[in-house]
């Protein structure tokens, strides 16, 4: 006789003991690491499981506190609960981003795929990359480019100059395209620049910078301003075509759904310190669903910056991925090392993917305890 509906069981029945389970979670370690020269700071989290695979995350700065809390959270669950880790964590969202990424590092290792392929295979096999300008002045700012244009890197990102409160606004905006125009004569040609404003303007101001500099083609304006409501944000979309890049202070999706509805960004900008991969992922699915590009903002640390192009090879909607280009040779020297010599560098603009397990690097943890201003 055929069932009816309403007789099917309601729940599913309770999962199996996951004692003897060799994905089963049986450890978690981490490190709070801050770069000698920059004093950029970020979080690492090693996680190893009862069947002997480990697995390396990267989260922004952490309280020490909240890692204790996540290792009484994640201790003993499998390392395929993302969606527990997600609910779990979403107070602390530099942990969750953590701990969520070393699992999946963890889960490719054991699987013996890449990171990208155990998220469903590549949508492209090169990510376009950007990479970020440092430096107060021009001639920083030009070393800075030169040194990331030896590293193949062919976008970038250099940052809004710092306002006078005297200066007119038309005096300003000159001092932008002057710094623009320098460092485009000393790229070349078939190089493309963002400007990063940093969330330092007013939308008004946003808007004027935004109209003024249309015939640069710019690929975006970053980060305008902290005021994300429809009113202040519609002043610059709607009054220049130049594109809006937003979100890096963003770590909940229904903040980024809510900026899409309004149609006041072009670019999607979760910060990947801020958000793991399969929380972007949920991001960029809704972005696409709004013709929208993401292009994930990124200043932290090196496994951040593989992790970043494993998550760029998933998006069917990927655009470019910023990637941190420190000025000072402490900085890059212990980045290196934390990575055992792998280097953030690209091949005419792309990086290109890593096809070994997991992220595909071999994380150094006497690099890590070295460098590591707590290890929790």
């Amino acid at each position: 006789m055929k069932k009816h509906w309403r007789d099917l069981p309601v729940f599913a029945p309770p999962p199996a003991s996951t004692a003897n389970d060799p994905l089963t979670i049986s450890a978690m370690k981490a490190w709070r690491l801050r770069e000698p020269t920059s004093g950029r700071s970020y979080t690492v989290v090693k996680l190893e499981s009862r069947g002997g695979t480990v697995g390396f995350g990267e989260g922004g700065a952490v309280h020490g506190t909240d890692v204790k809390n996540a290792r009484s959270a994640i201790i003993g669950r499998r390392a395929t609960d993302s969606e527990f880790v997600r609910h779990t964590m979403a107070s602390t969202p530099a942990v969750e981003a953590a701990v969520n990424n070393a699992m999946l590092d963890l889960m490719g290792r054991a699987k013996n795929v890449p990171v990208y392929q155990y998220l469903g295979g590549p949508t492209r096999h090169k990510a376009r990359v950007l990479a970020r300008l440092e430096g107060d002045g021009e001639d920083a700012l030009i070393e800075s480019l030169h040194r990331s244009m030896d590293q193949g890197f062919r976008a970038f990102s250099f940052p809004i100059p710092g306002r006078d409160a005297l200066w007119r606004m038309q005096a300003y905006t000159d001092a932008i395209r002057a710094r623009l125009g320098k460092l485009k004569a000393a790229a070349g040609k078939d190089t493309d620049f963002v400007l990063d404003a940093g969330a330092t303007l007013t939308p008004g101001d946003a808007s004027f910078i935004a109209t003024a500099l249309e015939r640069a083609h710019l690929l975006w304006l970053d980060e305008p301003t902290t005021v994300l409501s429809r009113d202040a944000l519609s002043r610059i979309s709607d009054e220049s075509v130049m594109p809006v890049g937003l979100g890096r202070k963003v770590h909940d999706v229904g903040t980024f759904q809510n900026l899409l509805r309004f149609c006041c960004v072009d670019i999607l900008r979760p910060d990947v310190g801020l958000n793991s991969i399969p929380k972007i992922r949920r991001m960029a699915a809704v972005a696409e669903t709004h013709y929208v590009a993401v292009g994930p903002y990124h200043n932290g640390g090196p496994i951040n910056s593989v992790a970043a192009i494993h998550l760029a090879a998933s998006l069917p909607n990927f655009f470019i991925q910023q990637i941190p280009q420190p000025t000072a040779e402490r900085d890059r020297a212990m980045r290196a090392e934390i990575t055992s010599g792998n280097h953030e560098s690209a091949v005419d603009g792309f990086a290109q993917l890593l096809n070994k397990p997991g992220l595909g690097i071999d994380v150094n943890e006497q690099a890590l305890s070295k460098y590591s201003e707590e290890v929790i």
